[in-house]
């Protein structure tokens, strides 16, 4: 395997350097009306690539304009970044098409003279046929793709619904745990997600008994709660996988010498029907080798108490 490229290990910003992809298209309606005709949404999924951090915009269409305006709205939101890339989409090329003209009426001296400041983005396109070279982005689009699809099923969302739950699952995306930042032997453990890069702290979710916005209108309250049972079932279906996807290097019923587990180390913890955003962690505090001398069943401390669990159900965060 090759070295990480310099964009993805220097220190930057949030989004400062991004890759763009498609996912779709999901079938919305435009209105809660009836007798409202079925439209085509696209997902425009944009990946930091120095934090891992996710950002979801909608489009209508796969034209270049409707692109661009996806882009302006993720500009207005995240900062202008300094270097994208994306595969050889007629969209994405015709955009950069765009900026490139664009960039070139900023650096007219006239222009100058009305600008104090002017921010140019660079635009880097994969080899065509070679996917594998877009999998930072590429493996976020087929992931959310994915559960998107089978969370949403046959269900038609009007497109208020569908962005309230696309900025939900950005939101449970930008959650995960990346690494342990807690102080050794802590009790209180402390662990970095791509949230913190956004807005300096965790991305938290309202507590269960947070009161519901829409108290006022029942067919508001209903759509609401459609959307939050929508983003709960893909929290509980994406928060396993991905604690499986961090275990596949992790054999817990041989011998490791790469990753074996050890005392104090801090773990996520495999649990059902937790809220979303919500992760348990625990730090191991004593390990119980078998008559193979291979330990299967570990003991760990969480801000709950001290329990028991199998390996399995723990997935190791790195330190």
């Amino acid at each position: 395997m090759g070295q990480l490229p310099p964009s993805r290990t220097t220190v930057s910003s949030a989004f400062l350097t991004v890759g763009i992809d498609y996912a779709g298209p999901f079938s919305i309606s435009a209105a809660r009306l009836r007798g409202i005709a079925t439209l085509k949404a696209y997902l425009v999924v944009i990946v930091c690539f120095v934090s891992k951090a996710v950002h979801f915009e909608v489009a209508t269409s796969l034209s270049t304009p409707s692109f661009i305006a996806a882009f302006r709205r993720f500009c207005d939101r995240r900062g202008n970044p300094t270097h994208v890339y994306s595969d050889n989409g007629g969209n994405f090329v015709g955009a950069a098409s765009e900026l490139r003209r664009l960039q070139s009426l900023i650096n007219d001296p006239e222009h100058r003279e009305l600008s104090a400041a002017t921010h140019g983005t660079q635009w880097h396109f994969i080899p065509p046929r070679a996917p594998h070279f877009g999998g930072l982005w590429e493996a976020t689009v087929k992931q959310a793709k994915r559960l998107i699809h089978t969370t949403m099923k046959d269900q038609r969302l009007d497109l208020e619904a569908f962005q309230s739950l696309l900025t939900r699952i950005e939101s449970i995306l930008n959650s995960r745990p990346l690494e342990d930042i807690s102080p050794n032997g802590s009790d209180n453990i402390e662990y970095l997600t791509p949230g913190h890069f956004l807005i300096l702290r965790p991305m938290n979710s309202a507590p269960p008994n947070a009161p519901d916005p829409f108290q006022t209108s029942s067919s508001l309250q209903g759509q609401y709660r459609h959307v939050m049972e929508l983003a709960n079932h893909f929290w509980k279906r994406w928060s396993m996988e991905y604690i499986t996807s961090q275990q596949t290097l992790l054999k817990w019923n041989q011998p490791d010498s790469k990753f074996p587990p050890k005392v104090g180390q801090v773990v996520i913890i495999k649990e059902d029907n937790l809220p979303p955003l919500s992760w348990k962690l625990g730090r191991i505090i004593s390990l119980f080798p078998g008559p193979d001398n291979v330990s299967r069943v570990a003991e760990v401390k969480t801000s709950d108490g001290i329990s028991c669990r199998p390996l399995r159900k723990l997935c190791p965060l790195p330190s």
